[in-house]
């Protein structure tokens, strides 16, 4: 038998430290409270003053994560699309070909869409704006996982070759812009929505449902 002792090895604690988690907890306070105030106020409406008095924090606490309300809004729209991601490659993993991600992947969109609205912008004016996000790490991961997605399917499709970042640029768009108008309609009809955007990109307005 050895004589070498065994000494078990110093149990480490992966949890995060109570600075991360007042930081997360800080910046997810922040985020919930700006999800409430431009639901009620409308964005053009709120201002940093609301946010930080609905979080009970100190201005300067609110400072140390966001610059402005802007800075906000991105960080809800990163969140988002983080959230939306694993729906997303949901469908991309059980298409078979183009028109099916295409279905799928708009549908998916619209049906989060109109949950999100259902915390957040449920008291917004028919007609007013929505504000676009600018880029983000998500929201350009989204794009990337879009793009990757078509490539697949087109290729197990047999499809010419096509500018693949044009695509995904006009679907997003399509999605986004119709997205916008659906949630001014009642009641919100996502399955609508993504009828109407397949059949536009798929077979242009002769397509269309007729009126």
């Amino acid at each position: 038998m050895s004589n070498i002792a065994y000494f078990p090895k110093p149990h480490i604690d992966q949890r995060p430290g109570k600075r991360e988690r007042t930081k997360t907890a800080n910046r997810q306070a922040i985020l919930d409270a700006a999800r409430e105030v431009f639901g009620e106020l409308g964005y053009d409406a709120a201002t940093v003053r609301d946010i930080i008095r609905r979080t009970g924090l100190a201005s300067g606490t609110f400072y140390n994560y966001y610059k402005s309300k802007e800075e906000v809004f991105d960080a809800l729209a990163d969140d988002g699309a983080r959230r939306f991601r694993p729906l997303l490659r949901a469908e991309s993993e059980k298409a078979v070909d183009f028109p099916s991600f295409l279905r799928g992947a708009m549908l998916a969109y619209f049906d989060f869409l109109a949950k999100e609205q259902e915390s957040w912008r449920t008291d917004r004016s028919v007609g007013e704006p929505i504000p676009h996000a600018r880029s983000t790490p998500e929201l350009a991961a989204v794009f990337d996982e879009v793009r990757e997605a078509f490539a697949r399917v087109l290729a197990h499709d047999n499809a010419p070759p096509v500018d693949l970042d044009y695509l995904t640029s006009a679907c997003i768009a399509i999605a986004r812009e119709l997205g916008d108008k659906m949630l001014e309609r009642r009641p919100v009809d996502t399955a609508a929505a993504a009828d109407f955007a397949v059949k536009l990109i798929l077979g242009g307005v002769p397509a269309l449902p007729k009126l």
